[in-house]
């Protein structure tokens, strides 16, 4: 993007802290499934509000849970929080209700998408250990973040596992994970990376899904923007531009689909709250 007059304001971050911070408008958006008071039991300390902020801090920034900034909730406070609510599901469940509104009132679609674009980026992890893999491909030794984007580059779908797992072998797991959330989306574009029968014959079993392959120019020289693919390429860029996600350093696949599901909270939050 070229940095003008006119599209500088639309991106710039004001705020009296940390631009990782939400901005009134973009709270409101989160606020409405966030869990209610207790009755029972001690008061909250901390506005949850501040927690979201403080774990959007390190999904930006990608710091330690130690190193937050004292002006922030304790760690173990920010901490349990975030696993409390990956347990609970709630990250998918903010996920997929913020990337219904920002199709109905950004994109001006329906807000359940009927087609999809797949894909999947193998990144190393550290030491932690954990579920892991050699991609032989990449030469990567880590996990692959198997993801599902509708044809706009919005995220619908998850999947982290090893990185040996071939795509077309993990590909029934992603779109597994997606039928009953997003019940019209029944048709799949690729890469070469998930032809061949064996996919087809998986799909088959699963019901009605339809793929569709778009392979690269045999002519084609250098970067080649092809058809529905870019799409989710543009995804993991944006994906990237969390620092949390480098590199895959949780000890879990739980933790590692929370943070790309925050990520992407964080993205759509921005985007839905600009005028």
């Amino acid at each position: 993007m070229v940095w003008t007059d006119t599209t500088r304001p639309l991106y710039e971050r004001k705020s009296d802290r940390y631009a990782s911070d939400l901005t009134n408008d973009e709270w409101q958006l989160v606020e409405p499934y966030m869990p209610p008071p207790s009755h029972t039991g001690h008061p909250r300390k901390w506005p949850l509000r501040e927690i979201v902020n403080a774990i959007l801090y390190i999904a930006s920034t990608g710091c330690q849970w130690e190193m937050l900034p004292r002006d922030f909730p304790p760690p173990s406070t920010v901490r349990y929080w975030f696993y409390k609510w990956r347990d609970e599901g709630l990250w998918q469940t903010i996920n997929h209700h913020l990337v219904m509104k920002t199709r109905e009132e950004k994109e001006h679609r329906e807000a359940s998408p009927s087609g999809g674009v797949i894909d999947a980026q193998s990144v190393k992890t550290d030491e932690n250990g954990g579920v892991r893999g050699y991609d032989a491909g990449k030469k990567v030794k880590g996990r692959k973040r198997h993801i599902l984007t509708d044809t706009t580059g919005l995220l619908v779908g998850a999947v982290i596992h090893a990185a040996d797992i071939q795509d077309r072998d993990g590909a029934p797991e992603v779109l597994k994970s997606i039928r009953h959330s997003w019940p019209w989306l029944r048709h799949i574009f690729a890469d070469g990376g998930y032809a061949g029968p064996k996919l087809r014959k998986a799909l088959s079993k699963m019901g009605d899904w339809t793929i569709e392959i778009i392979k690269r120019s045999d002519k084609a020289q250098g970067f080649e923007k092809l058809p529905r693919r870019w799409v989710v390429e543009r995804t993991f860029a944006w994906l990237g531009r969390c620092r949390r996600l480098a590199k895959d350093f949780e000890k879990t696949i739980e933790s590692a689909l929370a943070w790309l599901l925050i990520a992407h909270i964080r993205r759509v939050t921005r985007y839905l709250a600009r005028v």
